[in-house]
């Protein structure tokens, strides 16, 4: 045989394993923990269960109504040109809501830059958040008021700030829990691998809750992982579940489960919330191009405000009055997020150096002193030309 044929005969047997290493593990989708399904009928679940009021329900439904309208009204001020970009939230509501309503007042939350529904339940301002969207502050809020920690915009890396808080919560001898806000997309940074096992050799009293939208930008799930994202957490050495994160009965009952589980020092737990991005990633971006309508269609069927709101109407828990008062509401905090936008002062240009070091630093006084000269130009200029 010769060299020409002997590398022909090796070419299909060197493709065919280019091939097999590419394809998917064939195995069945696993079970999403559901209490309430798509067409608003209750259903129960062995190890998760809830039993909540009438006045409970109309709560939560509120919670998800009134947050998608202020993220509504905040799409639509950057569209206006009043916010520099925003990060829109539309079809994750009850994951964040259910999620959020689990929480004691003395736990702690780490979100990612989205998460507008669990700083609504912790108390936090809606204009707050636009803040920073507009480019006046770094955070218009105390996290320590709502133990509700700053919008962070690097990927992943709140989960390490998370765990270490976690650790000095376990340290401390208290008895609260914590939780950190993550995406699919940042499942596949090291930072937050590094958290898992930490959290893990340290039995730290946190729960990584992922909201796995299906899109990391323009990328899918399939793209980033070979298995359901939940069961990453056996390697670490700690549970996963995933939960309909479209039904925000499901996602209460298995947010509170982690974090009592949390608290009785069982250490972390790794909550899937399977859910969908209806919108865009962020206003910069469009869905458009990488994504089908028939796959939005589909998830449209699966919303999270409309089940809920199946299932008041079926059980008699709410009334038409309570929904015409709800949308009265709504449209007040409409009118209340854009006027608060409109008049948020411009920050003072030196406030740039405020809160740099706590106790000052040799280096930002210089660079102060250099940036109020250059400020100062500017009316020297203008003085001289009048």
């Amino acid at each position: 045989m010769t060299v020409e044929s002997t590398a022909a005969a090796r070419k299909p047997r060197r493709a065919s394993k280019r091939t097999s290493a590419a394809k998917k593990p064939q195995s069945a989708e696993p079970q999403l923990v559901q209490l309430l399904t798509p067409e608003g009928e209750r259903v129960e679940h062995p190890d998760y269960s809830i039993d909540l009021s009438a006045e409970e329900l109309r709560g939560l439904y509120r919670d998800m109504e009134l947050t998608r309208r202020f993220d509504a009204e905040a799409t639509a001020l950057q569209r206006q040109g009043e916010l520099g970009l925003w990060a829109s939230l539309l079809g994750q509501e009850a994951a964040q809501i259910g999620s959020g309503r689990a929480l004691r007042d003395d736990d702690y939350v780490f979100p990612t830059y989205r998460e507008h529904g669990v700083a609504w339940c912790r108390g936090v301002d809606p204009t707050n958040l636009l803040g920073m969207f507009r480019g006046v502050n770094h955070g218009g809020w105390d996290p320590n008021s709502n133990n509700f920690h700053l919008y962070t915009i690097v990927i992943g890396s709140q989960t390490l700030h998370a765990t270490g808080y976690a650790m000095g919560v376990a340290k401390d001898g208290a008895d609260s829990a914590v939780i950190a806000y993550f995406g699919d997309g940042a499942s596949s940074q090291g930072d937050v691998a590094e958290s898992f096992t930490f959290s893990a050799v340290y039995n730290a009293p946190v729960v990584f809750f992922c909201q796995n939208n299906q899109w990391a930008i323009s990328e899918p799930t399939e793209r980033q992982t070979r298995v359901p994202l939940y069961q990453r957490a056996q390697g670490f050495g700690f549970p996963g579940v995933r939960v309909d994160g479209n039904d925000v009965l499901a996602c209460l009952a298995v947010t509170r489960s982690a974090l009592e589980r949390a608290r009785r020092g069982e250490g972390p737990t790794l909550v899937e919330a399977f859910t969908y991005r209806m919108g865009a990633h962020t206003t910069s971006d469009d869905p458009t191009k990488y994504r089908a309508d028939e796959e939005r269609a589909a998830w449209e069927a699966k919303d999270p405000i409309l089940r809920l709101r199946t299932y008041l109407e079926k059980s008699g828990h709410a009334d038409e009055a309570f929904f015409t008062a709800l949308e009265e509401e709504s449209e007040t905090l409409g009118k209340r997020v854009r006027e608060a936008v409109r008049a948020m002062p411009d920050p003072e240009p030196m406030a740039l150096f405020e809160h740099a070091y706590a106790d000052g630093n040799s280096l930002v006084d210089e660079e102060r002193a250099q940036f109020a000269a250059y400020q100062a130009s500017f009316a020297d200029s203008a003085e001289e030309g009048k």
